[in-house]
């Protein structure tokens, strides 16, 4: 590897190609399309606006052939073979929290011959990837969530679960909006046939609208210590922002702002100056050493149908079971600190040989047992909070000018956007746009200076108007609702017709400086509990493939245990957790008040009543922001 990116270097030291740098994103267009499924709903009320542009889906690349999905297939096969349990070593499993790390915990268990049962506290699987209908029949999504190939875990679980055809691959490109020219972009072309991590330079090289050959070449030498010394090094910087570790290795303040901060935003929602390193290094090492990494696919329609509908049904074929509306009241334990039974809102009592906890690391926070509230393990968690974020949806009357992909906003207030009409088949209309788009940094936990969650939504997609304003110039109309729009021309058309914002207060953990080294192993300190989810230890963070990976290890303690044989070590906890600990006063546990999706740590449109519920367990969210 180390002369490999020693060639790369060379590469972008060199005189640049003699190669059209920016292929319009339109280019990537012009195929036929593959037949679609249109949403019947979205051919409503819009004018005769009607686009060229059709949906073109391309094949699958080569996923397999890397370390990491070996790796991950190897682990998979583990649980049919090295941990099958024996009709003795069957145990009864409560799995609390039906998002995808436990979903993905339930069917590894189940395919290790145990019998999981899965309590989802809500009416609709997913947790942060839930979707449901509005009144007219339109999905509302939680999340844009994009499927990466270096996904090892996921798109392991999409071949064991056979529906790798539902995931519709974009081709191998990067889309950043022009901030310095509005209306206008540029990409990074990944040329097929040449590996990582000469894809990757080429890519960066071929582009002359972001970044000097000088900045490129700066770029080059702080990776150098990740491709040599490779997850240790990366470990290591997580006591360091993306600003300072630039600062750090003498980085030019532009690389920050043309492709550092798009960057952030889209991995988790916080601003370069607040997001840890690792995170950053952690994906660039993926891409800089799988060929195919960066290639993006969507889901092909929503996602509880598509991708936790396929699970559930996988483990309720083996003998699990998934409920939904099933929320836990309280762990009860033993005067030991066991386990006795979890008591459910309904008064039943569950009683189970073992028992996983798939809740987000804000609602276990009010879980804990008081029995439980002074040791060590379980103190760590209050270094640990979800991020806020707001999802956007944005029907238009028109079709606007877009692409089959990912589109990186670099926007103040917009983190990444897609045009859902064109990329997804479900979604599909020829006739008007709609837009998913991710409000990002919405707090200042995150970088921003407004705390974005306690607006109106009214007031959210004013702000957003104005942005689109400048992404769309000659096409987001001048309306009196939106004064935002005020200046725009008046041969700008398109209205917005109908919006939703989904607020979701606590999302993926705030993966601010120095918070890896509270992440807890999935093996607790109470004999046969486990810890899921994508904020637990784990190598590849708050994400979808986290969630995954985050379940499956947690399936792993649990067969591992069920076949005799002895738990891996807890990690190790700083000595400050083990001070803090000692002198903790133990409380009863507050409980998750009130129901639904912000109750039990996912996102909703905001009624009145969750408004209310929301200022009550999570004041901070309504705080003024302290600028600077």
């Amino acid at each position: 590897m180390k002369t490999s990116f020693l060639a790369l270097v060379s590469l972008l030291g060199a005189s640049p190609l003699s190669i059209n740098a920016f292929a319009p994103p339109s280019a990537s267009l012009r195929f036929s399309s593959k037949s679609v499924n249109v949403n019947s709903n979205s051919n409503k009320r819009r004018a005769s606006s009607r686009s060229s542009l059709v949906m073109k889906d391309f094949p699958k690349p080569n996923l397999e052939d890397t370390d990491n999905y070996r790796f991950a297939e190897r682990m998979s096969t583990s649980f049919g073979t090295k941990y099958k349990a024996s009709p003795e070593q069957k145990k009864k499993v409560a799995i609390i929290g039906g998002g995808l790390s436990g979903l993905s915990c339930a069917k590894y268990l189940v395919d290790a011959g145990h019998e999981p049962m899965v309590y989802e506290a809500r009416d609709v699987l997913g947790g942060k990837v839930s979707a449901w209908q509005d009144e007219d029949g339109d999905w509302i999504e939680t999340g844009l969530h994009i499927f990466f190939g270096a996904y090892p875990n996921m798109m392991n679980m999409f071949a064991e679960l056979d529906i790798h055809d539902r995931l519709q691959w974009k081709i191998h490109q990067m889309i950043f909006a022009m901030q310095e020219l509005p209306g206008e972009f540029t990409s990074f072309n990944f040329i097929p046939g040449i590996p990582a991590p000469f894809n990757f330079g080429l890519a960066i090289l071929m582009n002359q609208k972001m970044l000097t050959l000088a900045e490129k070449i700066q770029t080059a030498p702080p990776l150098i210590p990740m491709l040599i010394e490779g997850q240790p090094f990366i470990d290591a910087q997580d006591e360091l922002s993306v600003t300072q570790f630039m600062k750090k290795y003498g980085m030019p303040d532009r690389i920050n702002e043309e492709v550092f901060i798009a960057m952030a935003k889209a991995l988790d929602f916080i601003d370069p100056d607040k997001l840890s390193m690792t995170v950053v290094l952690t994906a660039m090492n993926r891409f800089l050493n799988e060929s195919n990494g960066l290639q993006m696919a969507f889901i092909d329609g929503n996602q509880p149908d598509r991708v936790c509908a396929p699970m559930r049904d996988h483990i309720e074929a083996r003998g699990g079971k998934v409920m939904l509306n099933s929320p836990v009241k309280e762990i009860v334990t033993n005067e030991d600190g066991t386990v006795n039974h979890l008591l459910m809102r309904t008064g039943e009592k569950v009683v189970a040989d073992e028992y996983i906890s798939a809740m987000p690391v804000d609602i276990v926070r009010r879980m804990i047992p008081k029995r439980w509230a002074n040791m060590p393990y379980f103190r760590q968690f209050d270094e640990l909070e979800g991020i806020p974020v707001i999802n956007l949806h944005m029907w238009f009357d028109r079709k606007l000018k877009a692409v089959d992909h990912l589109c990186f906003s670099r926007s103040p207030l917009l983190s990444v956007y897609a045009d859902m009409s064109v990329t997804c088949k479900e979604y599909y209309d020829t006739e008007a746009s709609m837009l998913e788009l991710v409000f990002a940094p919405c707090s200042p936990l995150a970088g921003g200076n407004v705390n974005w969650i306690s607006k109106s939504d009214e007031e959210i997609i004013d702000a957003t108007m104005g942005e689109l304003a400048r992404l769309f110039p000659t096409e987001i109309a001048a309306d009196d609702k939106w004064p935002a729009t005020k200046n725009q021309g008046p041969s700008a058309l398109a209205r917005l017709r109908k919006f939703a914002v989904v607020k979701v207060p606590r999302s993926v953990y705030a993966a601010i400086p120095g918070r890896n080294k509270y992440r807890p192993s999935q093996t607790t300190p109470i004999p046969h509990v486990t810890m899921a989810g994508d904020w637990t230890s784990q190598k590849f963070l708050g994400s979808m493939e986290g969630a995954v990976l985050g379940g499956k290890l947690a399936a792993e303690v649990v067969a591992n245990r069920a076949i005799g044989n002895p738990d891996a070590p807890i990690k190790e906890i700083q000595e400050h957790i083990i001070e803090k600990a000692a002198t903790h006063v133990a409380k009863e546990p507050l409980g998750v008040k009130g129901e639904g999706a912000i109750a039990f740590g996912a996102g909703a449109v905001l009624s009145k009543k969750n408004k209310e519920l929301l200022l009550e367990v999570d004041p901070s969210q309504f705080e003024p922001a302290q600028v600077a």
